[in-house]
């Protein structure tokens, strides 16, 4: 009987362990206990959340300096969710790299410097 209340015990300090933390619901220590997050992020996660709730991690990520795209990936891992969501780079939005514009001209004639002839001596 010990044995399964020593266990029951464990399992609920290990679930306990992995409970995930909602950065809209979370006072300053609850976001602490997230593995990154110190005083100044807690702090400046607050103060963002004053002007409304996060809709989403790309709003997180947009309104608080200090959260990225490598950070909100690190602290979704160690238990942060926005609205009960994880992280995921399919969240956030990619964009297109640039690409290289092409100069020649629309009838894909390429343009050359005339050549001078030259005469014989």
């Amino acid at each position: 009987m010990l044995r399964i209340l020593i266990a029951t015990l464990l399992a609920a300090f290990a679930f306990a362990a992995h409970a995930a933390v909602e950065v809209n619901k979370a006072n300053q220590a609850e976001l602490e206990s997230i593995k990154g997050i110190g005083p100044a992020l807690s702090g400046k996660i607050l103060g963002a959340r004053k002007s409304g709730e996060f809709k989403n991690w790309t709003d997180l990520v947009d309104r608080v300096g200090g959260v990225g795209p490598g950070n909100a990936a690190k602290f979704s891992q160690a238990g942060l969710t926005v609205n009960s969501v994880a992280y995921s780079t399919a969240a956030t939005p990619v964009t297109a790299p640039a690409t290289k514009t092409d100069n020649r001209k629309a009838d894909n004639k390429v343009e050359t410097a005339p050549v001078k002839a030259t005469t014989p001596r």
